[in-house]
Parts: C-alpha cells; sequence; structure tokens
C-alpha cells in the first residue's frame, strides 16, 4: 500500500498534479484511487488499511455515493413513521449536502468532512449548520448498519454552538413580563381569551394546543393531560418524546375559563378544546394571527407597529412564572419541576434556557464570615 505523486502536462501545456493512493483489499483486488490533495489521500490510506486488515473494506468502484445513501436513508425514516414536517427538514438537509452528493462511501474521509464543515459554516447559519451534520452523520450511520460502508467517518466532525452568541432570554424583549400578561388577558375577548389563558398558565407548545382534546383536560382535579400534538400538516400525533406527555396542574382562573369556553366551543369530531371556527384543527398560522389584534389593542407592539410576541414566548413566560412566582406569594419551583412542567427531555435543556432566571442568593454576609473565620 502507498501514496504516490503524479504529475502531467494537459493538452493545452498547463501542468497537473494528483495523489494516488495504490493498495490490495482483503480479496487481494487491487484498487487505484486519486486525490487532488496529499492529506486526502493519506486520510484515505490509514482509513484502507484499518479497514483491509478487520476484513470490511469497500473499494469506492463498488460503493454507493452519499446521494444513494441519503435516498436509503430517509426512506429508512419514513418505515420508521417519523412525522411528515422531520421527512421534510431531512430533505432540506441532504440538499444542503450536494457538494458531497456524488462522493462514493467508500471515498469519504474525515479531512473532508471537515472541509465540507468549515464551507457549511460560510454560507448557512450556525444552528443550520450543526443540524445539516447531524443528518449527514445519521444517514452515514444508517449505511454502516446496512453493511454500505464499513465505518462513520463523520463522527469526528463537530459544530459546537458559540455560546457567547447566544443571548439570554429577557422578559419585555423575548416574552412578556407580568404587567403585559396582564394587559393582555384584559386586551382578550371572545374565543381567544380562553388560549391565551391556557398558553399563558400552562406554557403549551403551540402543535400541543392545537391537539389538546377536552378528555385530556381534568376540570374537577385541575389537570391539563398532554398526549398529543398536531404538526404543521395538522396530522395528530404522539408528543415528540417520552417527557413531552405530561400532566399539567390547572389554577382556579384557568379552570374557571374553560369550564366556560367549553360550553362556546365549537364542536369537532376529535372534541378539541381550540379548534377552527368549523370545528379543525387549527392552523399555528391562524391561530398566531388571532392572537396580533389582542396584542395591538394591548399596546405590546414593536416600533413597525406590528405584535410584540411570537406565540411561543408565552412558553417562555411561563417557564419565568414558575422559577420566580416566590415574589408573588407563590412556591418557587425547583429545576426539575420546571423541566417535567415543559416536557423538556433533560434538565440541562431546561437550565441552558432558563438558568439565569432562577433567583440568586445574596451570600455577602457569608462570605464576610468566612473571610473573618479563615484570618482570625
Amino acid at each position: 500500500m502507498s501514496v504516490r505523486k503524479r504529475e502531467w502536462t494537459t493538452r493545452k501545456g498547463e501542468a497537473r498534479e494528483a495523489w494516488i493512493v495504490d493498495y490490495v483489499d482483503q480479496q487481494g483486488e487491487r484498487h487505484i484511487e486519486t486525490f487532488e490533495r496529499k492529506k486526502d489521500a493519506d486520510a484515505y490510506q490509514d482509513t484502507v488499511r484499518t479497514d483491509v486488515s478487520a476484513c470490511v473494506h469497500t473499494a469506492p468502484n463498488k460503493s454507493i455515493t452519499v446521494l444513494e445513501a441519503a435516498e436509503n436513508w430517509l426512506k429508512h425514516v419514513e418505515r420508521e413513521g417519523r412525522e411528515r414536517s422531520t421527512l421534510d427538514h431531512y430533505r432540506q438537509h441532504v440538499g444542503h449536502l450536494k457538494p458531497l452528493h456524488h462522493y462514493k462511501l467508500a471515498s469519504l474521509t474525515t479531512p473532508r468532512l471537515n472541509s465540507f464543515r468549515d464551507d457549511l459554516l460560510g454560507s448557512v447559519s450556525r444552528p443550520l449548520a450543526r443540524k445539516i451534520l447531524v443528518s449527514l452523520k445519521m444517514l452515514l450511520k444508517e449505511a454502516q448498519r446496512r453493511g454500505e460502508v464499513a465505518q462513520n467517518v463523520g463522527l469526528g466532525v463537530s459544530i459546537k454552538m458559540d455560546k457567547c452568541d447566544k443571548r439570554k432570554l429577557k422578559a419585555g424583549e423575548d416574552f412578556p413580563t407580568p404587567n403585559e400578561v396582564k394587559r393582555l388577558i384584559d386586551a382578550a375577548t371572545g374565543r381567544w381569551r380562553p388560549l391565551l389563558v391556557t398558553v399563558v398558565f400552562t406554557g403549551l407548545r403551540a402543535s400541543e394546543l392545537r391537539g389538546l382534546r377536552w378528555e385530556d383536560v381534568d376540570l374537577k382535579r385541575g389537570e391539563l393531560h398532554v398526549r398529543q400534538r398536531a404538526d404543521r400538516y395538522n396530522e395528530i400525533g404522539a408528543p415528540k418524546s417520552h417527557s413531552g406527555q405530561r400532566d399539567v396542574p390547572l389554577g382556579p382562573f384557568v379552570m374557571n375559563t374553560l369550564k366556560e369556553w367549553k360550553l362556546a366551543c365549537p364542536k369537532s369530531e376529535s372534541d378539541l378544546v381550540f379548534p377552527s371556527s368549523t370545528g379543525q384543527i387549527a392552523y399555528h398560522a391562524n391561530m398566531w394571527k388571532a392572537l396580533g389584534p389582542v396584542m395591538v389593542r394591548a399596546g405590546l407592539t414593536d416600533k413597525a407597529g406590528e405584535p410584540k410576541y411570537a406565540l411561543h414566548a408565552f412558553r417562555h413566560f411561563y417557564a419565568s412564572w414558575c422559577i420566580n412566582r416566590k415574589e408573588d406569594g407563590g412556591l418557587e419551583l425547583p429545576p426539575k419541576v420546571v423541566q417535567e412542567r415543559l416536557g423538556h427531555s433533560s434538565i440541562l435543556m431546561t437550565m441552558d434556557t432558563y438558568g439565569h432566571l432562577f433567583p440568586r442568593g445574596d451570600d455577602t454576609a457569608a462570605l464576610a464570615a468566612a473571610e473573618q473565620a479563615l484570618l482570625a
């Protein structure tokens, strides 16, 4: 097995060069692969040497392309019953992999993927680049499971979130203050008042609100059970994660509001709590547009006169309200309970998003006493 440099001159007199990897696989067949850069050739040689020793090497001429592997992966994801919206996102990610589409899986190297990663960060946002890279790793993992490639060369390639650029959520900018919530509830009338009250005091996601059934609202015990959601195509399904299925307690104000709404709520085949006026699953965009005029009436607009907050902002408010209810004479909830109320898959997600909102104790006096005790 060797790596050598090849130089030649084209018919137009242009000097060209390439790097050749010459090797024999575990079946005794000879293969020659060409690379533009020496570091890619060296990386491929190291990979081939390991795979041939393990008798798992697949030569590029017998390997499928990244695009073919992506199509196989998407079919696998669809068979697994993933939501249409999730599949749409994955298809968009595969579109961003176009510079790699023609590559054979067996020719991919970690340096080549690192180069793709750098180019990706220069063309799309960091969060989107991370998602695209995760999808690439997933399709390579599936290809490895199917025996289409010996190893996942993407495992060592990553994109970390730049925490310096991640701004902390702030009341009055990213989510309403308690005073703004009071103004909104006072301004809300008709069918949108119970929706606003529910999202403010339960923190449900928009998809969970749209899929909420009356059978999941226990107005006697004062509990709301999250058991399903409606995706962007208005298809009903289970919450995205196991932790998404949860029970959320309801206060007297929310219970009374929902009791009144139940009498006026449009009938629907699925017995939805917040259906459209015709009894169908409400679209997210229509739900948001309906709350816009309420914000305008309450005086909550941006500089352009548009509604100040998105629907998801009220979920942030609920989280902050749970964390700081002690200020209003309530019981302060610990992080684990806040995580459960929000349906987060991990406490890390809760603390990364809302950790800065938790009260900080003033230990100045305790530090002074400790210093004095140490120096005495």
